[in-house]
């Protein structure tokens, strides 16, 4: 916990520290953000974050939780290296994170929470990642109760291939190939990746069966302009892995090596018309998401789940530049069978509007109103506003106010895993509260830029499952939880080639009835990355760090860990690469009595056409 605490300290103080560290100026282009449907800049958008695709291959991050981590106010709770991988943004449960892959909502539906798991979830043709935090419902409705994760895969022209292998037996590989200019698109991809890894029960304790994970992904996309006005586009991702697991055997029923296993298999994809009339631009889109789950353990277990989208949209632009808007109407069909032999069905109607006004030269607004009609929980109506004034010197003061909501999953709604022999509960649909404000600053030539940001998220009605003093376990509303937090981050670039990033979170997620803090959420994280890119050598050492964590069972301990990565380029089409995790090889734990990866080391090659 010491080392968590300094870590923490320095990262506070480097951060303000920064204009220390100026240089020559440069000009520095503003970060758009397009997960709000209609584009906004970062800078002037609270809880707007963007991770670029320079930004993934420099800190050599293979699958998302490798760089999610580093987003403040985002913990990661993962059952081993490779098991079930969820995410609690600003400490609520998960689930109440929309997970976007182009648009298309990719949340398992027949998960206990609707969660998405991103155990195994490949960057090879990620782009770009947005996060949004705070309830994003107006935008995206139910499961943006929390926030919103985008994914936006790339477009390429050319050819792209990498090779890696090191520890545990590990190989992975990718390769990419397209054509792309302005009347036409086509590409597809595919990425591998294999390992014998580790035991997913912590070795300190005496386990030690290896569990390995093998993940495939596949992927194609393509686009075709009829004229200027007209074009048609489309996208498909398909994913399989299977990871050995470890479970509670008896007698004891504590986590132990078991030959536990659990394979998944996952598409998505869409089809979008875009065209341009009646002085608006219109887009018309069909998607959908398939996942389907199968565990061999002492308690088998089968999962179903799809969803299907159809939205139209519509945006435009004021004569005078000073609006943007865009509004619409979506209907979406979800359904999920359970190995129990429960299934539903589950469908909502909705209608949105949001806009942007330039007030002035320095004040911004922004809002956003959406109205949902469930089939099965009632009608609701959320809304966000939000304000960005400049102060001058480069500060910007922003804030918003939003509300959200959450309809029960599909095993909440038909109470799977429930024991009781009283009718169960009738759940409602969780809402959602949030206030923040930010304070952000870029230095004149946009080398040093950093922002804090302060909020509170209260959740009512939050579904959770229980089991009574007369041993009956359901799932029932409590009250409230309660999130305060501060968030800070920064960027410099340094001289001779060199940058630096911190972000740190302070998160004080509870139970608003009694007080107690929620499960699961460090109250403190952080990470520092110092990259350096050059003629020909290139990488990034990161240090990464949570405090102590309640969790079911006990407290985990905090920890602080390193990465280092690297890259040579051979000449303009060929790297070598090369990665060490777990600098320090320092044992620790995300989830309390799961193992990780002491230090280990990977190479490869990577080609770029």
């Amino acid at each position: 916990m010491r080392r968590s605490l300094i870590l923490y300290s320095a990262a506070s103080a480097a951060l303000f520290a920064l204009p220390a560290f100026a240089d020559d100026a440069s000009d520095v282009d503003a970060v758009i953000i397009t997960a709000t449907r209609i584009p906004a800049i970062v800078a002037e958008t609270p809880g707007a974050r963007v991770i670029d695709e320079d930004t993934i291959e420099q800190r050599g991050a293979v699958f998302a939780a490798d760089i999610l981590a580093d987003v403040p106010g985002l913990s990661i709770a993962r059952g081993g290296p490779f098991g079930l991988t969820q995410l609690r943004m600003r400490g609520v449960s998960p689930g109440k994170t929309l997970v976007l892959v182009d648009g298309v909502p990719v949340n398992d539906p027949a998960e206990i929470n609707g969660a998405f798991d991103f155990a195994g979830f490949d960057l090879g043709d990620i782009q770009r990642i947005e996060v949004l935090a705070g309830p994003q419902s107006s935008l995206w409705g139910s499961d943006a109760i929390g926030g919103v994760i985008a994914f936006t895969s790339r477009e390429l022209d050319g050819l792209r291939a990498e090779a890696e292998a090191g520890s545990f037996d590990t190989v992975r590989g990718r390769l990419s190939a397209g054509v792309a200019n302005e009347r036409y698109a086509v590409g597809a991809y595919a990425s591998y990746f294999d390992t014998d890894g580790i035991s997913a029960a912590d070795e300190a304790d005496g386990n030690d069966e290896a569990d390995g994970f093998t993940s495939t992904t596949l992927g194609a996309n393509g686009r075709y302009a009829f004229s200027p006005t007209v074009t048609v586009d489309a996208r498909l991702r398909w994913s399989e892995s299977d990871t050995d697991l470890d479970g509670f055997p008896a007698p004891t029923y504590a986590l132990a090596d078991t030959d536990d296993t659990t394979s998944s298999e996952q598409w998505s994809g869409f089809a979008r018309l875009t065209a341009r009339a009646l002085g608006l631009d219109h887009q018309v889109s069909v998607s959908a998401s398939d996942i389907s789950r199968a565990t061999v353990s002492a308690f088998p277990s089968v999962f179903d789940a799809d969803r299907q989208v159809l939205r139209w949209q519509a945006s435009g632009v004021s004569a005078d530049s000073r609006i943007d808007y865009a509004f619409g109407a979506e209907h979406e069909d979800v359904s999920g069978a359970l190995s129990s032999g429960l299934s539903e069905e589950l469908s909502t109607t909705s209608a949105f509007a949001t806009g942007r006004f330039q007030l002035s030269g320095r004040l911004t607004l922004s809002g956003g109103l959406r109205r949902d009609d469930t089939e099965d929980f009632g009608d609701a109506t959320t809304g966000r506003l939000s304000a960005a004034y400049e102060l001058g010197g480069g500060v910007i003061l922003s804030g918003a106010v939003g509300t959200g909501f959450k309809t029960p999953t599909i095993s909440q709604a038909v109470c799977d895993f429930c024991f009781s022999s009283e009718p169960f509960p009738v759940l409602r649909p969780e809402h959602a509260d949030s206030r923040e404000a930010a304070l952000g600053w870029v230095s004149g030539d946009g080398r040093f830029q950093g922002r804090a940001t302060v909020y509170r998220l209260e959740v009512q009605d939050q579904i959770t499952y229980v089991t009574d003093p007369g041993f009956n376990s359901y799932y029932v509303n409590i009250a409230e939880t309660r999130t305060d937090g501060v968030e800070v981050e920064g960027r410099a670039a340094l001289p001779a080639g060199f940058d630096l990033s911190l972000a740190y979170a302070w998160t004080d997620a509870v139970d608003a009835t009694d007080g107690s803090r929620l499960l699961r959420v460090p109250e403190h994280s952080g990470s520092v990355t110092l990259g350096w890119t050059g003629n020909r050598l290139s990488g990034a050492l990161i240090v990464r760090g949570e405090g102590d964590m309640g969790d079911a069972g006990g407290e985990r301990d905090g920890f602080v860990t390193a990465n280092v990565n690297a890259a040579w380029a051979l000449n303009e089409h060929v790297s070598l690469t090369a990665r060490i995790e777990n600098l320090a090889d320092e044992h620790y734990q995300r989830l309390l009595g799961y193992g990780e990866p002491g230090r280990s080391g990977y190479v490869g090659i990577r080609l770029r056409y």
